[in-house]
Formats: C-alpha cells, structure tokens, sequence
C-alpha cells in the first residue's frame, strides 16, 4: 500500500470509495491521455466521471481560467457577473425551454436539489416521481429520489418518491415486449400509478441513466409519460447531468429523444460543461422558477473563474462539432465493442449512444449480474492503459465509457483493443 493511500484511509470515509486494488494518482492530462505518478500514460475513457467532455488541458479552458482568476476570482451573486450572465444567456437559448432562466450551482447533486425545490414549491406537494435503478446525487434530498440502494443509503427523506416503469428496457417485467408495447406497458403503469396517490409534484428522470449502467427505454418513452402528466398538471424534470452537451450524439440534450411534446418543464446540467471546473445548474421556464417567495443566493454558483471555464469549453464544443464526432466516433466505437462483445460469453449487452456506451456482464450462459468480473476487467484494462468506469443497478456489473468528446477514430481503436485483451482475460 502507497503511503499517499495510506493517508487517504486515515483522513477519509469508509465509504469514500477508490477504484483498483492498487489506487491510482492522476498527476496530469492532455488530450485524452492522463498520466499516473510513476509517469505511466493511460487512455482516458472515463474523464472523471463524464466531466472532462472537450479534453484534458485543453489550451482554450485553461486560458480562460487563469485570465479570469488573474482579474478576480469570487464576487458571489450578489453582484452583477458578466460571465455568469453571459453563459446563462448561452444555456438559456440551447436548453430549448421557452422564456427561461438559468440558475447556477457547484455540483449536480445542487442542481437537482434545486429542481426538486422549486417543483415542490410550484406544485404545493412533496411527493415526486422517479424512475427505477435512477441516480441524482448524494445530497439528503437526491438519495431519496434514487431508486439504485447501491446509491442510497438512507430511507429517510423529506419526500414521498413513488417509483416508475420503464428506465431499463431489457430487464424486469416488461423486458420481453416490442418497444411499443413496452412504452404502452409503462404508460399504463404510470396512469395506475396516479390513480392511487395524490398528484405528484414532478417526474425527475435522467433520459439514459448515468450510474445505473447507461440504461434507457426506446425513443418516445417520456413524450408519452408527458401527455400523462401534462393531463394530472405533473411536471417534468430531465436529468441532463450526464446526458448533455451532446455526449449522445444524435441530440444536443438527452431529452430531444423524447421531445415531441416540447422541452421538458426544469432541465439539470454539470459535469461536462466546466470540463473538470465545479458547474452545475437549474433551467425552468419563469414562472416556476421565480416562484420561490423567500429569498436565495449562491455564495460559489456562477464563480466568475468557472463561468469563464464554461463559456470557453461550450464555444470549443460547438465550434468544432464535438455533438457531430460524438456520433461518428461513437458510433464506430459501439459496432466494434458490439463485435468484440458477441464472441464473448461474459457479456450481455452492449448499449449506449454516442459517446456514452455501456457493457453489461453476466455469468455465461444466464442473466445473473457478474459484479466480480466487471472489477477484473477494470483492472485488466488499467493493466493494458485504458482507464473505464462501472456501474449498474444490478451489483455494479456495467463497465461504463464515457471518453472526451474529443476522441478520435486511432484512440476508439487502441481502447477497443485493450478492453477486447480485458475481457479475454476473463477466461
């Protein structure tokens, strides 16, 4: 054991948890290439949790940062703030949400704090509906909604969560129908869900779900529930914490998979946006979100030195397409891990959109989560110098690849081949 890991055990948590048997200290990136403390170079494919999305070290960001925190670093919302107004404008106009306001946090888990706040508050009720095998933060209120108890560690809450069908197509009750008749089979579930409780304030649901191993319903899923809650006056968050920006691919927000009935009533973002720096942050039409009658102020949401990080990191994605190669990228990588996957009888499933693409393991030959063997491909590809993540509602036996949307064609390849070597090795 390192003394560095050492120290960590003596200052932190129990449940502060590190990845690999031997943890590793990341001392620098560039690109989509990190490097540990012994100079040992690895792959990104997992950037921090979805959060370097551009690259690492990227020139534009990091010029940005120095230049702001060169000229003043904090101010709070108590003052004007040119780059938080100028970034919210941006967000504003791409979140598709019609007359809408932009309030920043530090952190997801603040975002959907926030959202659950102000849908409770509109809506005068407590009670909130959520999807199954979800995620949305640690936060007292957020652990309350996730309906994934790896995440979850108490039942205690200031609200009533009711949970609902349809986050993961191909497992539970309505696994084995078309994808018609599975959104229909939700539906239904849904309207009986809201025949037998008070009305809701508002559906929180991430439109693929991040922590619980890249899982979505076919396209048309929420549209459908939305003509339900529109008709009971429920309202509707998307969860785009993992899902925007483009990581899918085909849509800039993961909600415009879903999208016939128009945006979503409260939209949450972070991660990505800050490329590593602390954004998070609520999107609502006006009247829900001025509705609050008591006053709120951010003391670190909006920093100036993370607004200017976020308006140089969203003027590199759009500038250079980085939606357009998460698609093309993307989609070459999802066929070659679908290739790699069928002529290996530890996976289930290969799934995913875009740049966010997951692998499900099994026992061979069953549908039993394989937990064990998601840990030894970690660490056979750490071993082969590709970093990837894990997750999953069913014992965490998802191997998670979320690269920098930056990712190009050679490195899709290089990854690929160290996971196809990770999972042979699982005999």
């Amino acid at each position: 054991m390192s003394s560095l890991h050492q120290r960590h055990l003596a200052v932190s948590p129990d449940w502060l948890a590190l990845y690999y048997k031997r943890p590793l200290e990341i001392t620098h990136g560039e690109g989509r290439h990190v490097w540990d403390a012994d100079g040992r170079r690895y792959l990104d494919f997992f950037g921090g949790i979805l959060t370097t999305m551009t690259a690492h070290a990227l020139p534009e960001v990091t010029k940005a940062v120095a230049e702001q925190a060169g000229r003043i670093i904090h101010t709070s919302t108590l003052y004007l703030n040119r780059p938080m107004i100028e970034l919210a404008e941006r967000i504003a106009t791409l979140s598709g949400i019609p007359d809408a306001r932009v309030f920043f946090t530090t952190s997801g888990t603040e975002a959907n704090d926030t959202a659950l706040l102000l849908a409770t508050a509109y809506r005068r009720s407590n009670q909130i509906l959520a999807m199954r095998n979800s995620y949305h933060g640690r936060s007292f209120s957020a652990v309350s909604i996730t309906g994934n108890n790896a995440w979850s560690p108490t039942s205690l809450s200031p609200l009533q969560t009711l949970y609902v069908h349809g986050g993961v197509r191909t497992r539970g009750p309505y696994a084995h129908l078309g994808d018609a008749e599975f959104i229909e089979a939700c539906v239904a579930d849904l309207e009986d869900l809201l025949g037998h409780t008070r009305t809701p304030a508002a559906l929180i649901a991430e439109p693929i779900q991040g922590v619980g191993g890249f899982t979505s319903p076919p396209d048309g899923l929420y549209a459908a529930f939305r003509r339900v809650l529109d008709r009971h006056g429920v309202l509707w968050i998307s969860d785009e914490v993992q899902t925007g920006w483009g990581r899918s691919g085909e849509h800039f927000w993961g909600w415009q998979a879903h999208g016939e009935n128009g945006p979503p009533d409260i939209l949450t973002f972070a991660k990505g946006i800050g490329n590593g720096m602390s954004i998070g942050g609520v999107v609502a039409r006006a009247e829900v979100m001025n509705c609050l009658d008591a006053n709120s102020i951010s003391t670190f949401g909006g920093s100036p030195v993370t607004m200017a990080a976020g308006l140089a990191n969203l003027s590199y994605l759009l500038e250079h397409d980085l939606q357009g190669n998460a698609r093309r990228v993307g989609g070459l990588l999802i066929e070659r891990l679908r290739a790699i996957g069928a002529g290996a009888e530890w996976v289930r499933e290969v799934r995913g959109r875009g740049l966010m693409i997951g692998i499900e393991l099994a026992k061979p030959g069953t549908d039993e989560a394989a937990p064990e063997a998601a840990a030894a491909v970690l660490e056979a590809a750490r071993e082969g110098g590709l970093l990837i993540g894990k997750g999953g509602g069913h014992n965490t036996s998802v191997l998670r690849i979320a690269p920098p949307l930056s990712l190009t064609i050679p490195e899709a390849e290089e990854g690929a081949g160290i996971l196809a070597e990770a999972l042979r090795s699982l005999g």
